[in-house]
């Protein structure tokens, strides 16, 4: 997820993350603690969207007596692929932001060990993977959906698309604005939308059309939604021109919240019929310098307290039973009624030859 860039960015109003407000060598007593067995520090890798309030991050520390690092490495596909590279000498303990479109690519290279976390009975059941190995811990979901600017349709009497066939309509060419599916987790989850939609045989032939109707393709997220789309304050300071952008179904809540004064309703809004369900995992790293310390991180990140915490940080839902929903969410990003899903090994099996087959279609 990518909405704490998205506050940075478009509205001035930066989230409290974890490397921003961890407690100070001093505070800690850790002096030039570097990590390593025994060690007081522990340290995170995550794409750049992790975000936490600060008293429950302060609270977990005190508790457990660790103090938390933050390595942050660009968008999920480059995490991941740069864990991947340095799994036998990790920068961290714990890797949290891989998701279900690049799951097995981290397990398949053995980036994880296993470690069933305080708490995993709690997460509900249609979350859980990996159920004999426990090599991650989901810990958030979200939709993945095409976003509408309204000002951009109200002005010129134009019905905002509802489907991904909408969105090949001459009346939305040049309208869109998505992701490489190659270095961006919402640009894979809306390639992996369209082929669970159309099929192995006709996802292909719905891009041919969606390039032709004039699909635009940025590197990420940040320069989709804060730079690309004319619905997102960033865009709307831009001058954007595109009012049809790859993001999430709560994007509409965060326009909201971190907007002053805030509007009455969301300026933008949700295609949901191109919505593909999302979840995000943390693991324990394979060589860890720090285990005991990352099962610690793992099961904070299963508790009531982070899991509540976390919808109006990182503005997405949370996975543990009985965890509050807040109400912005469920009046201005509800969840999508029928998001496309796939089965993690349908993605596992064709995931490298689509992002092949798509990057030689669309971007070439």
């Amino acid at each position: 997820m990518h909405i704490k860039t998205f506050v940075a960015a478009a509205v001035g109003l930066g989230l409290v993350t974890l490397s921003a407000c961890g407690s100070s060598d001093s505070d800690s007593g850790s002096g030039s603690d570097s990590g390593g067995k025994g060690s007081k520090t522990v340290t995170l890798v995550s794409h750049s969207s992790w975000a936490v309030s600060e008293d429950v991050l302060a609270a977990f520390e005190k508790q457990s007596g660790y103090q938390v690092k933050v390595l942050e490495d660009g968008d999920a596909g480059q995490a991941v692929n740069k864990a991947i590279l340095t799994k036998d000498n990790p920068q961290g303990d714990v890797f949290f932001g891989v998701d279900n479109t690049l799951l097995s690519r981290a397990l398949d290279n053995g980036l994880f060990q296993p470690y069933e976390a305080k708490g995993s009975d709690l997460v509900l059941p249609e979350y859980r993977v990996d159920e004999d190995k426990h090599r991650v811990t989901p810990v958030d979901t979200g939709d993945i959906c095409v976003n509408y600017d309204k000002a951009y349709f109200s002005e010129r009497k134009l019905v905002p698309p509802t489907s991904f066939d909408d969105l090949i309509k001459p009346a939305y060419k040049n309208l869109l604005v998505t992701e490489n599916a190659s270095t961006s987790s919402p640009g894979l989850g809306f390639l992996l939308g369209t082929a669970a939609k159309y099929g192995d045989d006709g996802w292909q032939d719905y891009w041919k059309k969606l390039k032709a109707n004039g699909v635009k393709v940025v590197d990420g997220w940040d320069q989709a939604y804060n730079q690309e789309f004319s619905g997102s304050a960033g865009g709307r300071k831009a001058k954007a021109d595109r009012p049809l952008v790859v993001s999430y179904a709560s994007s509409p809540p965060a326009e909201v919240i971190y907007a002053d004064p805030r509007p009455k309703t969301a300026p933008t809004g949700v295609a949901e019929g191109t919505c593909f369900r999302q979840i995000e995992y943390a693991g324990l790293l394979s060589n860890a310098k720090n285990p005991e310390g990352g099962k610690a991180l793992i099961d904070f990140l299963l508790t009531k307290e982070f899991q509540d915490d976390m919808p109006l940080n990182m503005f997405v839902y949370p996975v543990r039973e009985g965890a509050q929903v807040p109400p912005e969410f469920v009046k201005y990003g509800p969840k999508a009624k029928n998001p496309a899903t796939m089965d993690p090994a349908k993605i596992a099996e064709h995931r490298d030859e689509w992002v092949t087959s798509w990057t030689s279609l669309v971007l070439k």
